[in-house]
């Protein structure tokens, strides 16, 4: 029988999701304690806690983005994202991250670095989008290659215009961000492509050019 008594105390858990929102130095050593905790979930959610208090340093992510446990890989990954970063040793882990035995902790990595627009990855975002086997990676690697926009990774979005179907269609979206005569000829090819989504992707570019 469950007890509405109010004074239970809380899990560790709990504690760990309001640790995000607290003030004051006991919240932050719950947080940096849990960071090593040998429970990865607890090592997930002291991860984001960290992060919403500020308390995440270079150690601390390159720790996370090198966990044994795929769950925290991932969650770093999402996290680091759209974190204030700017150390070349974090960056060094995610790309790192893009050899990664999971398909969604390499997709991960490759969002971060598109978010990031880290032209250093253009090369290897560029074998991702033409050689990984899980398409979900491909079509990742093609939007990042896309967003940052470095004329390294034409060729690579290019060749995304033979993929499958999801994949071209980010490769359409992706040459939005390049020009010449390679890419208005690559367009016209594509607008008469078997797959209705990646024509009407094709007709809307165009019509976002002529606006």
């Amino acid at each position: 029988m469950q007890s509405d008594d109010p004074t239970l105390p809380e899990s560790l858990e709990e504690s760990l999701l309001g640790a995000g929102f607290g003030h004051g130095e006991n919240y932050a050593a719950l947080i940096r304690s849990n960071l090593h905790s040998d429970v990865a979930r607890h090592r997930v959610l002291a991860l984001r806690a960290g992060v919403r208090q500020e308390l995440i340093g270079c150690d601390d992510w390159i720790n996370a983005l090198t966990d044994t446990d795929v769950d925290v890989r991932r969650e770093a990954l999402n996290l680091v994202a759209v974190a204030d970063v700017s150390d070349e040793r974090i960056f060094a882990e995610i790309l790192r991250a893009l050899d990664d035995p999971d398909p969604l902790v390499v997709d991960g990595a490759v969002f971060a670095l598109a978010e990031h627009l880290y032209v250093a990855s253009v090369e290897r975002l560029s074998v991702i989008a033409r050689e990984h086997d899980d398409a979900r990676c491909r079509e990742s690697a093609v939007a990042a290659l896309g967003a940052i926009g470095d004329d390294r990774g034409r060729a690579a979005v290019l060749a995304a215009l033979d993929d499958k179907p999801a994949v071209r269609r980010r490769a359409i979206v992706a040459l939005a961000n390049f020009e010449g005569s390679d890419i208005e000829a690559a367009l016209a090819r594509a607008s008469e492509d078997r797959d209705w989504q990646v024509r009407a992707a094709v007709s809307q570019l165009a019509k976002e050019s002529d606006d």
